[in-house]
């Protein structure tokens, strides 16, 4: 073999375990700035620790239904993508609240200055830490909803395969982070798997596996997400309850905080108290 054969094969091999090694830094994209007092961003909102069963404690934020809003019995756990922190996404817990419902809003393991290195199944844990403190406030899971953009729908999707919500809302889902890379950089699919062996978030198959209510929601226009892996989730839903598609939406325009997503994840709510 020649040496310049042989000298491309070791590069690309060393290429290959060096992205198997930085994979979570590929995959997520945190915020290092500690997360801000809850009510210095929602009012009326409380910080909260949540312990994980692997012993790490997490600051999130818990969002009450907010004064007069509609009566209802039922909470929101909501899963972030994998970039920036919660406090982009304070307007959509306050859009929430105004619809009545009591929001739990997901501090992941390494953003905001908690402590851990994010994972696929570390994100499922903590995610089940958030569920075990709606629990505690009187939030079971069968009168949660669990809604998740982007990589948080792989985070809510493997929480409903151990703990069944009321419903899943997804939001820019993919039918799995592996499919994701594949369009992104393709590689062979035994590469890819390779590389990110401890985030493939397998989306569509979980959804397929659960009989709970599923809302599909995305972008005609996603550029992270090919919007053809979210209709393929919407597809694999068994008990899939609505399938939204926002034409000439992108994957992090502004309209996913308002809304749009509120109302649909409302629409679910109510059907579901309705039975």
């Amino acid at each position: 073999m020649a040496v310049a054969a042989v000298v491309t094969i070791a590069v690309a091999v060393g290429l290959t375990f060096a992205a198997r090694a930085m994979q979570h830094t590929l995959a997520y994209h945190p915020s290092r700035t500690p997360l801000a007092a809850a009510a210095s961003v929602l009012p009326g909102a409380d910080d909260v620790t949540l312990t994980t069963h692997d012993g790490l404690a997490l600051r999130a934020w818990f969002v009450p239904p907010s004064p007069g809003s509609p009566a209802r019995d039922q909470a929101v756990l909501f899963a972030h993508g994998n970039g920036g922190a919660l406090s982009g996404r304070a307007r959509l817990g306050a859009e929430l609240a105004d619809r009545g419902f009591a929001v739990l809003m997901l501090g992941y393991r390494g953003y905001s200055g908690n402590p851990g290195t994010p994972s696929e199944d570390g994100l499922v844990l903590d995610a089940l830490a958030g569920q075990n403190e709606l629990a505690a406030r009187g939030f079971p899971p069968e009168r949660t909803i669990y809604l998740g953009e982007s990589i948080g729908t792989g985070v809510v999707s493997g929480l409903a395969a151990q703990v069944p919500p009321a419903g899943l809302v997804l939001r820019s889902p993919f039918t799995s982070f592996e499919d994701v890379a594949r369009s992104l950089v393709p590689l062979p699919r035994p590469l890819v798997r390779f590389i990110i062996d401890r985030n493939i978030y397998p989306v569509a198959e979980q959804v397929a596996a659960s009989d709970v209510p599923v809302t599909v929601i995305h972008g005609s226009a996603d550029e992270v997400v090919p919007p053809g892996q979210s209709d393929a989730v919407a597809a694999a839903a068994r008990n899939l309850f609505e399938h939204l598609v926002v034409e000439g939406a992108r994957h992090n325009d502004a309209l996913w905080l308002g809304p749009t997503v509120a109302d649909a994840v409302e629409r679910l709510g109510d059907a579901v108290a309705a039975g």
